[in-house]
């Protein structure tokens, strides 16, 4: 569905919806909408589909790294088990021989990768090579939220970099890593919200910062 028809849908069922569950997917499908408007943008549309996707996973637990926080992974494994067409499985099956494995095989998008540079120390290779390992299994197994939650874990440095001024605005260096992120986040997060928008019943978590009456 494309943002606008998600949109119609949440006007539609927001009566009924609980209201901290109906403000999440209101405040993700605004961050949705405004990457849709600045897609000629791919540095703008990307950290806007992030902060999206933040939205949607927004929690309290929300220091240290996205693969180390289990209110992350319980996130993904939800929305994946929740994927009865297996649209995201397709997704990335579809971008790995790519994207996908291009985001997988790059050091530069591997959070240890970076801790070892400032340590001067190199044990991330090993690391690293496990974690590509995994992924290649995770997607010959079908093990999709396991895959989802690499390819996301390489996206949240991507997004770091970009955020705390460690990428310049249209930088040449990261150019293709920008578009290619992009584009997958622009089809991820349909899919993402509209298994939230269909599947009320299950405990999405209470968002870290609710509306509160005065607070502007």
């Amino acid at each position: 569905m494309t943002p606008q028809e998600l949109k119609q849908q949440l006007r539609e069922q927001r009566e009924g919806m609980e209201q901290n569950h109906a403000t999440r997917l209101h405040r993700a499908l605004s961050w949705m909408l405004c990457a849709d408007n600045y897609s000629s943008d791919d540095d703008v549309a990307f950290v806007t589909l992030w902060i999206s996707f933040n939205a949607c996973y927004s929690a309290k637990e929300q220091d240290g790294p996205l693969s180390d926080r289990s209110s992350f992974r319980q996130f993904v494994e939800r929305i994946c088990a929740q994927d009865a067409d297996k649209r995201i499985y397709h997704l990335l099956w579809m971008n790995y021989s790519n994207f996908v494995r291009s985001v997988v095989n790059n050091q530069f998008l591997f959070g240890p990768f970076w801790e070892c540079h400032r340590r001067a120390e190199n044990y991330w290779q090993q690391t690293f090579e496990q974690n590509k390992l995994a992924a290649m299994q995770a997607l010959a197994n079908e093990r999709v939220s396991d895959l989802l939650s690499i390819v996301l874990d390489r996206l949240y440095v991507l997004r770091n970099q970009m955020i705390h001024g460690g990428a310049t605005y249209q930088s040449k260096v990261n150019r293709e890593q920008v578009k290619s992120s992009r584009r997958l986040l622009a089809q991820l997060m349909p899919v993402v919200i509209g298994v939230m928008l269909n599947d009320q019943a299950t405990d999405w978590g209470e968002i870290r910062f609710p509306v509160v009456d005065g607070g502007g």
